[in-house]
């Protein structure tokens, strides 16, 4: 039986015990690994297929403002003089500035023309060159090729999972809003019952672990949920930011919002918005040391068209772009060979071309954080790849 099935064994178990868990649907599960190295690397699946085109605009492509129409005009902050940076991004720029905040543009999965959310993820996430036989992620070949991994304490009560970390290293999951609370006598009988069953024994303690351990709030003696403030995607950030500076090394999780089909002005700033919360909830709470060998990848399934459709939207496309950010990371620039936006240099004469493999630059920042060599990454982490040239993404 998996770690994953004890937990949700154990969930059955406690609830005869007067042991109550409330999860939020809404939210994506937060995966965790430790690992023995000190970089801290964050993944971050952008579900809905972003468009790059409009995340780091290429103002200084001729063709630009009048393949894109109005979404052209909604304004920007420059970044090097050709390509400029979403106004809804403008929080992060003080990141640009130090030089821990980059892009690559034009990259993708080799996935195309078909342009299925469903399948595009799963190929971004399992990062292989086409979805048969895939049954794990690659972060989680990642990890089965560093010895002494295990996983970081943690409760899993979210819908959904992150296909990325799955497989047969040990990993685990928490999801925000995750509640456990049991009065004292009910931990002693639980503990009692549990304590020679070598699948729920240490379920429970991973339960009461994440709940606020042994101390109690109030006078009714309920154990503390963990911490959850603010809205959005604060409660993950701030959850992952709490753990990295601890064992973790490793969180993924993914931010939703990016399929814009119709009125892509109003309905991606949101989304953005998010993201850029996102990442300066973990620059603060991470605080400067972890901060400074800290390495976040935000990865989505696809670009969008070049031309705006009649509902000034954009519909899936192909090449996109991918961020990056942390101290451990060469910012201040983007990354990757620009393929120009003439008809004839376009993918199928209506998307971005892709010029890069997005799990190229993966590898190279896990080369980097993991210390694996390249015959791992080419040959287990991502099968059949050829990562290149080093693109030097990390300090």
């Amino acid at each position: 039986m998996t770690k994953d099935l004890s937990r949700r064994a154990f969930l059955a178990r406690s609830a005869v015990l007067g042991c109550s868990a409330a999860a939020s649907p809404l939210w994506t599960p937060v995966s965790f690994a430790a690992a023995p190295w000190d970089t801290r690397l964050v993944v971050i699946i952008l579900r809905g297929g972003m468009d790059g085109l409009d995340v780091v605009q290429p103002r200084g492509a001729p063709e630009y403002a009048a393949l894109r129409g109005a979404l052209a005009g909604q304004g920007g902050v420059d970044l090097d003089g050709f390509f400029g940076l979403h106004p809804a991004l403008s929080p992060l720029m003080p990141l640009w500035a130090r030089g821990e905040l980059g892009f690559v543009h034009a990259v993708s999965t080799p996935y195309r023309d078909k342009r299925s959310h469903f399948d595009g993820q799963d190929l971004l996430e399992a990062g292989t060159g086409d979805l048969a036989g895939a049954r794990d992620g690659w972060l989680n070949r990642m990890l089965q090729l560093v010895p002494g991994v295990e996983a970081q304490t943690a409760f899993a009560l979210g819908h959904g999972e992150m296909k990325v970390l799955a497989g047969a290293a040990p990993v685990a999951d928490w999801s925000p809003e995750a509640e456990l609370t049991m009065s004292p006598q009910a931990v002693r009988l639980a503990e009692l019952v549990m304590q020679d069953d070598p699948l729920f024994h240490p379920a429970l303690a991973e339960a009461l672990m994440l709940s606020g351990g042994a101390a109690m709030e109030g006078g009714n003696g309920a154990m503390a949920p963990p911490r959850a403030g603010g809205g959005g995607m604060v409660p993950v950030a701030e959850f992952a930011a709490e753990q990295l500076r601890g064992d973790a090394r490793l969180v993924s999780f993914s931010v939703n919002g990016w399929d814009t089909h119709r009125n892509q002005s109003r309905t991606l700033r949101p989304a953005l918005g998010q993201l850029a919360e996102t990442v300066t909830t973990l620059h603060d709470g991470l605080g400067p040391e972890v901060w400074g060998k800290t390495a976040i990848l935000a990865m989505t399934e696809f670009g969008r068209t070049v031309r705006v459709n009649g509902t000034g939207g954009t519909d899936h496309g192909t090449g996109g772009v991918m961020m990056l950010a942390g101290g451990a990371l060469r910012g201040g620039q983007v990354h990757g060979r620009w393929p120009g936006l003439d008809e004839a240099a376009l993918y199928d004469r209506r998307d971005l071309m892709p010029t890069g493999d997005v799990r190229a630059a993966a590898a190279w920042v896990l080369r980097g954080v993991a210390g694996l060599d390249r015959a791992g990454l080419e040959g287990r982490v991502f099968p059949g790849l050829d990562m290149g040239d080093d693109p030097r993404l990390l300090r």
